[in-house]
């Protein structure tokens, strides 16, 4: 009898060893969703839902306040007959075709600047990034205060030299690159340090190695560095153009989307007919559209970038 209990001892001991190994390995298997548990529950609340709500108010008439009445494609007839909706979706797709270059090439050629060795590279880096911890709003107003046809610093400046004044938010095409040049002055900086980033993660020897065989600077530059570069090229890409076919706050505190609606982007006219008209169902139909077009940008970068594989 003492040899059988002496037996069944350690069969107890091994099953509930065994026992604990399985527990801490399904912790172990657990643990990495329910650190992710709460970006996920945030991402469906405030994103995945609102979008579906978004998507069924398209199709109703939906005004904010009564019963929601299904009007099936009403919306979207409607949207792509109105003449003035296209000339919004032409202002955005211009607006980010001078931007998304414009902030590619500069934010680029700084970045390659501030990562040489130089006095107060540091100071540098700091003003140049400044712009972007500064709200919208504000960068709208101060650019206001500095273009302004009938106040405007530089108004006063060119008046003070004899020379005519410009009208820097009136005329339609000049309110254009206005707004072009605020948003790059206040985007600059940010992306320069995500390409200070991808800049640095570049080894050294491959520009070394270049150099021994007897590459220039231009070489350097488009057959290493520019390859190289292509994940950060792509995030930086992609970033810009969700960006500017969502800008709104700067825009609306520089011009309010004038003079006759020439800077009025999507968002703000989905906004004036969600929130001004109460036509919930038919800024929808538009949000829709908007989502659309972006999915088809993110899709050409994609493909751009080989399938979106980043080394």
């Amino acid at each position: 009898m003492v040899v059988e209990k002496s037996k069944a001892m350690p069969m107890a001991i091994k099953k509930t060893n065994v026992e604990t190994m399985k527990k801490a390995q399904r912790k172990k298997k657990l643990a990495p969703y329910l650190f992710v548990l709460p970006n996920l529950l945030i991402f469906l609340i405030f994103i995945i839902i609102p979008a579906l709500m978004g998507l069924v108010y398209s199709f109703t008439s939906y005004n904010g306040v009564s019963d929601m009445k299904f009007t099936g494609l009403e919306n979207y007839i409607r949207l792509f007959n109105n003449a003035e909706f296209w000339k919004i979706m032409l202002n955005t797709l211009i607006y980010a075709a001078l931007v998304v270059p414009l902030v590619f090439a500069i934010s680029l050629g700084i970045a390659m600047l501030m990562i040489k060795e130089m006095k107060a590279r540091g100071l540098f880096r700091a003003i140049i990034f400044w712009p972007t911890m500064i709200s919208f709003i504000i960068v709208g107003l101060s650019w206001k205060w500095i273009f302004g046809d009938s106040f405007g610093v530089i108004t006063y400046l060119l008046e003070a030299g004899g020379l005519p004044p410009i009208k820097w938010l009136s005329d339609p095409v000049i309110a254009k690159i206005t707004i072009v040049i605020a948003t790059v002055w206040a985007r600059v900086g940010f992306f320069m340090v995500i390409f200070i980033a991808g800049l640095q993660s570049i080894p050294a020897s491959y520009y070394e190695a270049a150099q021994i065989d007897g590459a220039n600077r231009s070489q350097l530059f488009w057959k290493i560095t520019l390859p190289l570069l292509k994940p950060t090229s792509l995030l930086v890409f992609m970033l810009l153009i969700v960006e500017s076919v969502k800008a709104y706050p700067l825009i609306f505190s520089l011009t309010g989307g004038g003079p006759a609606k020439e800077t009025t982007l999507i968002v703000q006219y989905i906004f004036e007919f969600g929130f001004t008209k109460s036509e919930v169902g038919y800024a929808s139909a538009m949000s829709v559209i908007l989502f659309l077009l972006i999915g088809i940008f993110t899709l050409i970068q994609f493909k751009w970038a080989e399938g979106g594989k980043i080394d």
